[in-house]
């Protein structure tokens, strides 16, 4: 097992052959009371989990928003889009299994953000983002990532997994930023500078 946190740095992931990156949050109303704040906690808002597949400097792949399967093998698969944040537990994961990874790719970045206009990270509470080892069909987590609520920003970088020769390291960034929201380039823009 392995245990995450920034301050320790990158940790090694021996023995760790599938990875989840999970994201949840509950709607909320902002200020708004009454029959306004009932409807827009109703409709929720709409963060999203993204997974950049690098290959040295250059992102490659992105798991997440339309891309379900960008290697086309489940190698770095995304459970679909939640619009909402209604449910309970994360609602939206990235699974990496490593082994099947492209050797071409060196690191991936996970970004969960506010990136369809109308959403921010300001119309969401609770933000988490868990980190399990699902090695062996079994889920067990090992760390959890809560992004700071006095952010304006509407991006967070959560971690970062690396490449290192045969083996990979995974590290916690929990660093957020501004995207432009519906801007493809942007996100990878983010992604690349983390």
């Amino acid at each position: 097992m392995i245990t995450l946190t920034k301050e320790d740095g990158p940790a090694d992931l021996d023995g760790v052959t599938h990875l989840t990156i999970g994201v949840s949050w509950d709607p909320t109303a902002g200020s708004s009371g009454g029959v306004l704040g009932k409807l827009r906690r109703k409709t929720g808002t709409d963060l999203d989990l993204i997974a950049v597949a690098m290959q040295g400097g250059e992102p490659v792949r992105l798991a997440g928003l339309d891309s379900l399967d960008p290697m086309g093998n489940g190698s770095l698969a995304h459970s679909g889009d939640n619009q909402t944040g209604h449910g309970d537990g994360d609602d939206e994961t990235v699974t990496v299994e490593f082994a099947r990874l492209p050797s071409v790719i060196t690191s991936i970045v996970f970004v969960a953000a506010a990136y369809k206009k109308g959403s921010s990270f300001q119309k969401a509470r609770n933000i988490s983002f868990k980190v399990y080892d699902a090695t062996g069909g079994t889920t067990q987590q090992v760390a959890d990532i809560w992004p700071s609520l006095l952010s304006q920003d509407n991006g967070c970088a959560v971690a970062k997994a690396v490449r290192v020769g045969g083996a990979w390291k995974l590290e916690v960034v929990n660093e957020t930023g501004k995207i432009k929201q519906g801007d493809e380039h942007a996100l990878m823009r983010f992604a690349v500078s983390k």
